[in-house]
């Protein structure tokens, strides 16, 4: 029987039920362990490890190996698969801090870095004699989609990698490995985990082999996940489906009332019918989440709207019970001085919608 997203969330990655047990897996904190069986040492593995990575792989569809950040899965990915010479292609209007990373701590493997924006264009040829293949959709800030079915298709006809950053959709919005894609990367630290008070990352993926390498990378760089916040996380997916159901119906009434303010421009949300990137959206994504875009007349502008908003805060990241502004040129993303990135939390969707309207009035 196919479970629905909320039984798999609630139940995922839990022990057998038997009596007298804990009905929630519980967190081990440990470094050595007593020789002789399957655990050795904290930094090669962990039960709480295993419980989140059975609750995450079940969600993507795949094999998950755990890490402690979103930009440590993204590092253990590239390290993982690059070689000295060999070409990239990643998002130009992705994530700032992957393409910050790459020309900083990899301009010794002399990369041929391909930047395209992720709804393209993607000409022919693009792909040819590269080796990974990196898609962020929808994309962040700028909630741009691209096909991944279509795009895996021809990035594996040239012998490539396929990597999808699915942290904005989490794996309840879209499951990139269904598409074709080889690797799904994401930051457990916004919506997965849920509550803004740690980092988590992840890697998944199908191929046992590839996930060898990931954990082999883990082990040997000690690039590993605290017990404690690993159990939060496995904690809050719990909710996921619940807090994704409200995070996207503040976010779609928000963008309804926007839409057409006169203080308000560029306005875009995937999950709305007439955003440019909605057709393709709904080929690929199974729900929508709670983070839209939109610009006001400048970075005082911003200012003012949180200065008069009682319940939207200035924060970067996204994915939280609260809702949160994100000025995203501060960060060095390029994008108008006004530019937002909203996300939509949990609050009652009448107070959200009124707050956010008296702010910008």
């Amino acid at each position: 029987m196919e479970l629905g997203d909320g039984t798999r969330c609630v139940h995922g990655g839990h022990p057998a039920a038997e009596p007298g047990t804990p009905l929630q897996p519980g967190m081990v904190m440990a470094a050595p362990y007593h020789l002789g069986g399957g655990d050795f040492y904290g930094r090669a593995g962990n039960p709480t490890w295993r419980a989140l990575e059975t609750a995450i792989g079940d969600l993507d569809g795949g094999r998950c190996v755990l890490l402690p950040s979103g930009m440590a899965a993204i590092s253990t990915l590239l390290r993982s698969v690059l070689r000295h010479g060999d070409a990239v292609v990643l998002p130009s209007d992705g994530y700032y801090a992957t393409r910050q990373l790459v020309a900083d701590e990899f301009a010794d493997l002399a990369l041929d870095v391909r930047e395209i924006p992720t709804p393209g264009p993607w000409p022919d040829g693009v792909f040819d004699g590269v080796r990974l293949v990196l898609l962020e959709t929808p994309s962040n800030p700028g909630g741009d989609v691209c096909d991944i079915a279509e795009l895996a298709e021809r990035a594996h006809a040239a012998g490539a990698l396929v990597a999808v950053d699915n942290t904005t959709a989490t794996p309840l919005g879209q499951r990139p490995l269904e598409l074709g894609a080889d690797i799904v990367v994401a930051s457990d630290t916004k919506a997965l985990a849920g509550h803004s008070d740690l980092l988590m990352g992840h890697l998944s993926v199908r191929d046992d082999e590839l996930a060898e390498r990931f954990v082999r990378a883990r082990t040997l760089s000690g690039s590993i996940p605290g017990p404690f916040e690993t159990w939060l996380v496995h904690r809050s997916i719990g909710t996921l489906d619940l807090r994704l159901a409200r995070q996207a119906e503040n976010a779609a009434a928000l963008v309804e009332r926007l839409r057409g303010h006169p203080a308000v421009s560029g306005l875009r949300w995937p999950g709305a019918a007439g955003d440019p990137a909605h057709e393709a959206a709904k080929r690929q994504m199974r729900r929508w989440g709670g983070v839209f875009r939109f610009e006001l007349a400048d970075a005082a502008a911003v200012a003012e709207f949180l200065r008069r908003s009682r319940l939207v805060v200035a924060a970067t990241s996204f994915g939280g019970l609260h809702s949160t502004v994100d000025r995203r040129a501060q960060w060095g993303d390029p994008v108008p001085e006004g530019f937002v990135r909203f996300s939509a939390g949990c609050e009652d969707t009448a107070d959200l919608v009124a707050d956010v309207l008296q702010a910008l009035s």
